[in-house]
């Protein structure tokens, strides 16, 4: 059984930052590709971020390039998503998920299903 634990977010002013961190059980984080995406409220789910097992690949959502950052700690099983100069429409609960289902990891990055908790992060002034 799959399960993932985020943490890491939190209130920051616009402009902040936060690092954002995803334990994964159940499985081999190495072996997979790996997405972050996120829910703002009355919102779908949007993929932010995946990072493929092929080629080591990262892809990220239009909205967030150059300011987001993904990357892997393989010897933790433990994904982290780095986030600058926040933005107020940054304000989501953010979610991690392995690619279980083989949707892949393209561009723009589609949302993983997840049944983890996830980590609410707010820009607000």
């Amino acid at each position: 059984d799959v399960q993932l634990q985020a943490s890491g977010g939190g209130l920051v002013q616009p402009g902040g930052s936060l690092r954002l961190s995803c334990v994964v059980s159940g499985i081999t984080v190495a072996d997979y590709t790996i997405g972050w995406a996120r829910q703002a409220p009355g919102k779908e789910r949007e993929g932010v971020s995946c990072h493929s097992r092929h080629g080591g690949i990262t892809y990220y959502a239009d909205s967030v390039k150059g300011r987001f950052t993904f990357s892997r700690d393989n010897a933790k099983n433990t994904v982290h998503l780095q986030l600058n100069d926040l933005k107020p429409e940054d304000t989501a609960v953010y979610y991690c998920a392995p690619d279980l289902r083989g949707v892949g990891c393209y561009e723009p990055p589609r949302p993983f299903d997840s049944r983890g908790q996830g980590t609410l992060v707010t820009v607000s002034s």
